[in-house]
């Protein structure tokens, strides 16, 4: 070991990391992973991330220097950075004596929608080598490995029985925190790390997923070796180096991020599992085959199986051999209501929970909540007589003055981790998230008041859409809302409202910006008051206002909404317009 590296060891150096990284020996490292600024002007705590390019430019060969000098002959240099630079970067890490083994490109599924270009939802992750005949690079590993589409989806006996290695585009989807790993995928799986996300450490707004740091470092690392991290942040790095039994240390120039990334590193123990849902690689996929083939010739269990999430695996056994617990803690504590109820209503959700505890049954809430639609859909309530006739009484009078809210609310969440309306309130986190949305809109209202009237709306879907094709716009009277009908500035700007030109009748209504994007379209029995509820209290208009300065509002009245009609005008509406705001999906005509 060369000598003075043993005292940097197991530590977030404070500083500067050129400075930080001129005192390392040379050729004492086995691999660097830098996610450094990328210069787009985000607020770090001690640091102004907007260079001038030149500068920029300059700063990151300079960096990436010292990281060429540190790593041994057969050393290698993973770097994240987004597109402003990518190019410029790839250039400079080769000017200064890298070669480019792979160009990795890390897709998400929610990045920051944009208006005027197509959302961007990936980043770069370059792999460089010190040495180009010489580096380390794991590829026996299982854990590395994955299931290839030949073997799992066409039973091709001619499949490589270890798998293969992954494809060079990572596919990154929130939702599969929650629905975790299809082991039929040949490319990787892992989400992004969202402010919700229980692996999120808190402290920094750029988190690196465990899990992509660790395919990265057990490709090009072996135990023992050495880790660095020139640009620590959350320490994610060295926290998943610590787990997976490296040496390891890091620069930080902030000091609040050196000592909350040492309480990180402080809190784990080698051999700990990484964070987030695990990836579909062969080794999991060899112990599956060993399970099934054991269990092939036993006789069928009287107990229906349970088709879980395959994030849900790890806990799979724990949970089915207490599936008697479960049934009863849900018997014990739903008081006659249904799975939907006990899930969307905090108390009852509540008591189900500690049922749960006191009976020891695994897992989190949303994987408990979670594993009861899949006990019911199996007939185990059936089966074990559990009581869900009691019902629910919520009329549409009820919910009118804030179901809009929930709708909102309903295709934001939705968009944000790509979940159906259950699985955002199977999960507190994301379900909070669910209500605080539609507080925003429409405040003043309960938790299960917001979520049933997103229930009840989406029960109302099937029905609304068949409505719509009963009669024409005409008949309807919504045919001036119609796409070819509507000129830019001829309807009334939100920003300047007129509440007592709005009439006390039914109608149906749109709310667009001049650029004719349209951001919500809906229907109600009083125009007046239903605009009055959206735009008239400064707190919601604000929001409606955010999204654009400039919305109009288009107006259709009718005579009378009749039972047999509700949501129909506003189905066609989405079918039109395709709003931002609305659940088109489950609404459209």
């Amino acid at each position: 070991m060369a000598k003075g590296l043993k005292k940097l060891f197991g530590k977030i150096h404070q500083g500067d990391c050129v400075k930080g990284l001129a005192t390392v020996p040379d050729g004492s490292v086995d691999l660097a992973f830098a996610d450094p600024p990328f210069n787009i002007g985000y607020e770090y705590d001690e640091y102004e991330d907007k260079l001038e390019d030149e500068h920029y430019i300059d700063w990151s060969r300079e960096w990436m220097s010292q990281v060429h000098r540190v790593l041994k002959d057969d050393g290698t240099f993973w770097l994240a950075i987004g597109d402003e630079y990518a190019a410029e970067l790839k250039v400079e890490a080769q000017k200064v004596g890298f070669h480019c083994r792979s160009w990795v490109i890390w897709y998400y599924t929610f990045g920051v929608n944009c208006k005027k270009k197509f959302t961007r939802s990936h980043a770069h992750l370059f792999h460089f080598v010190k040495d180009k005949e010489n580096f380390t690079f794991n590829h026996s590993d299982l854990d590395l490995r994955v299931p290839s589409a030949r073997r799992m989806i066409y039973n091709d006996k001619r499949a490589n029985p270890d798998g293969k290695m992954p494809d060079d585009t990572w596919i990154l989807r929130p939702q599969e925190l929650v629905n975790g790993f299809d082991p039929s995928e040949d490319t990787w799986h892992v989400p992004r790390v969202a402010g919700t996300f229980k692996e999120r450490a808190g402290f920094h707004g750029c988190q690196m997923p465990e899990q992509l740091l660790g395919r990265i470092i057990r490709s090009c690392s072996s135990e023992g070796e050495t880790v660095i991290d020139p640009f620590s942040g959350s320490s994610t790095t060295l926290a998943v180096a610590k787990k997976l039994g490296r040496n390891y240390f890091g620069f930080e120039l902030s000091k609040e991020y050196v000592r909350l990334g040492t309480e990180r590193l402080g809190s784990i123990t080698s051999g700990d599992p990484l964070d987030g849902a695990e990836e579909p690689n062969m080794t999991n996929i060899l112990a599956k085959d060993k399970r099934d083939a054991k269990s092939k010739n036993k006789t069928k269990s009287s107990k229906t199986q349970l088709t879980l999430f395959p994030a849900e695996e790890k806990i799979h056994d724990e949970i089915a051999a207490q599936l008697d617990g479960v049934v009863e803690a849900f018997s014990n504590s739903n008081q006659g209501h249904s799975v939907e109820r006990v899930v969307a209503d905090p108390i009852l959700n509540e008591d189900f929970q500690t049922a749960c505890d006191r009976l020891s049954i695994a897992g989190t809430e949303a994987e408990r909540n979670r594993f009861l639609f899949r006990a019911r859909k199996d007939g185990q309530f059936k089966a074990a007589q559990v009581r869900v006739d009691a019902k629910t009484k919520v009329s549409w009078k009820d919910i009118r003055s804030f179901v809009f809210a929930s709708e909102i609310a309903w295709r934001q969440i939705s968009n944000k981790f790509a979940l159906s309306l259950d699985q955002i309130f199977c999960d507190p986190r994301i379900a909070a998230q669910f209500d605080e949305i539609a507080a925003g809109f429409a405040p003043g209202f309960q938790p299960l008041d917001y979520r049933w009237a997103a229930l009840k709306l989406r029960k109302e879907g099937s029905a609304a859409r068949k409505r719509a094709k009963r009669f024409s716009a005409k008949e309807f009277g919504i045919n001036k809302l119609d796409v070819k009908s509507l000129k830019p500035g001829k309807g009334q700007r939100i920003d300047q409202l007129d509440f007592d030109s709005i009439p006390n009748t039914p109608g149906a209504y749109l709310i667009r910006d001049a650029d004719g994007e349209a951001l919500y379209a809906g229907e109600t029995d009083n125009l007046a008051s239903r605009i009055a509820a959206k735009f008239a209290a400064d707190g919601p208009r604000s929001l409606w206002l955010r999204r654009s300065a400039d919305l109009e509002l288009f107006l259709s009245t009718v005579k009378k909404i009749e039972p047999d009609q509700q949501f129909a005008r506003q189905s066609l509406l989405l079918k039109w317009h395709k709003p931002e705001w609305n659940s088109v999906k489950e609404l459209s005509a």
